[in-house]
Formats: structure tokens, C-alpha cells, sequence
């Protein structure tokens, strides 16, 4: 089940040494998809390309800036050029900030819409003529608990906004895009152990942090990424336009 053989796959926001996005493109590489890696650390992403090439697949590492339309274009043509489809798109890249709202500026605001949301726009509409022509394709947004329970969790009042529209966004392309053999969806991770946070918090922190939470931990990326390998499968044709939670049972619909 969940097989990807020869998909190709791209992910954003996927450099970070101990990211979201990384562990979500070594996994589709384990089912056997091709990948594309997108960050703007190109070290980072060098890394990548190298791990996923050792899993027998295929791989392209690209600088990209998903606020970038010049970026976003050479990004999709370069993939287009190499592997002749674009079958998944993740789109993974984002940024937060622990803010509240009466310190939040307005370039604070549009800084965090520009990359979570616009960004996730842009590279969407950018890949979708290729999917649409495939007649085949799975978009899934990894927004976030913040965007459903509004905050308290990690982040400012604009990051759970651009989260929360996220979620709207792939509702609205579902409707859209369904009749082309195309989903889209989106995971709702909670507190993950990954970088975004400035670092992982001493054992004590980690404690405070999941006292509320059911499991009594925060997710591993592991746990996103299997989620993810799901939605982007065969097996997930008849989902779309859904959020899946991965949290722990911090938040429940």
C-alpha cells in the first residue's frame, strides 16, 4: 500500500536539518517517488538530495524563495525539464513568530502571509497547468493546530491566520481541481520536535508543553510524514478538501 514508485514529488521548505519538510521528502523517497527538494538553505537541501539519491530515486535540489514568482517558475520548469511530470506538491515552507497582537507590525504581518500563505498560493497555481494536463495530482498544505484552535500553541495571531487559510485555500482548490483527478488537502500537525521553535527545549520545557496534551508528547516529524505518504497515495483518491489533525489530542473536531 502507499506506493510511489515514480512519482515526482515536490517539497518546499525541506532544508532544515531537522525539519518537517526533510523527513517528509525522505519518506516519499522510501515509497519510491522522486523528489524534488526546495529551500533557501542550499546547503541544507545538498544534504537532502544526497540521502534520497542513496534510497535508489531519484532527486533535484533547488534554491527557492516561494515569495519569489521568478523563483516559483524556474523551480517548476526545472522540475518539469528533469522528470517530464510534477504529480505531488507539499507545500511545507513557513515561518512563525511568537508575537502577540499588540506588538505584531504591520510588516511583521506581511511578512508571515507573504511565505505561509501567498507563497503557498503562488507555487500551487504554478504547478497546477502541469497536473491539470496529467489529469492526476496531490496538494497537501501542512498548516497547523494555530490555524484551527487560534494560537496557543507557538506563534502570533498572523501566524494562526495565514495557518487558518491555508486550510480554506485547499477547500476552495478542492472544489476546483477535483474533476481533474486532482486533491487537495491539509495536516494540521501540534507541537512537533523541529527547528521552527529556535531549537528543541530542554526536558523540563517539554514537560510544561504537553501537560495538556492526551499522548503526554510532542509529535516526531516521522508522524507528519506518514500522514503525508498517505494523502499523496492512490489509496487517498477519494480524500479531498479534508484536514487531518495530528496533534496528540490537543485539539479535537
Amino acid at each position: 500500500m502507499f506506493n510511489l514508485n515514480n512519482r515526482v514529488a515536490i517539497v518546499t521548505g525541506a532544508g532544515s536539518k531537522r525539519g518537517i519538510g526533510r523527513t517528509i521528502a525522505l519518506a516519499l523517497a522510501e515509497q519510491g517517488a522522486h523528489v524534488v527538494v526546495c529551500d533557501l538553505n542550499l546547503a541544507g537541501v545538498s544534504e537532502v538530495v544526497e540521502e534520497i539519491k542513496e534510497k535508489g530515486v531519484r532527486s533535484l535540489g533547488l534554491k527557492c524563495n516561494i515569495t519569489s514568482e521568478e523563483d516559483i517558475k524556474k523551480t517548476v520548469t526545472a522540475t518539469f525539464n528533469e522528470f517530464g511530470r510534477i504529480d505531488i506538491l507539499v507545500n511545507n515552507a513557513g515561518i512563525t513568530q511568537p508575537v502577540k497582537v499588540l506588538d505584531t507590525t504591520p510588516e511583521d504581518w506581511t511578512r508571515i502571509m507573504e511565505v505561509n500563505l501567498k507563497g503557498t498560493f503562488m507555487i500551487t497555481k504554478a504547478v497546477l497547468p502541469v497536473m491539470i494536463k496529467e489529469k492526476y495530482g496531490r496538494i497537501i498544505n501542512i498548516s497547523s493546530v494555530s490555524g484551527k484552535r487560534g494560537g496557543g500553541v507557538f506563534g502570533g495571531a498572523h501566524y494562526s491566520a495565514s495557518k487558518a487559510g491555508m486550510l480554506a485555500f485547499a477547500k476552495a482548490l478542492a472544489r476546483e481541481v477535483g474533476r481533474q483527478g486532482i486533491t487537495a488537502n491539509s495536516v494540521t500537525p501540534g507541537l512537533v520536535a523541529t527547528d521552527i521553535r529556535g531549537g528543541l527545549e530542554s526536558k523540563e520545557e517539554q514537560q510544561k508543553m504537553t501537560a495538556d496534551i492526551p499522548c503526554g508528547r510532542m509529535a516526531i516529524p516521522e508522524e507528519i510524514a506518514a500522514t503525508v505518504c498517505f494523502l499523496a497515495s492512490e489509496e487517498a483518491a477519494y480524500i479531498t478538501g479534508e484536514d487531518i489533525d495530528i496533534n496528540g489530542g490537543s485539539h479535537m473536531d
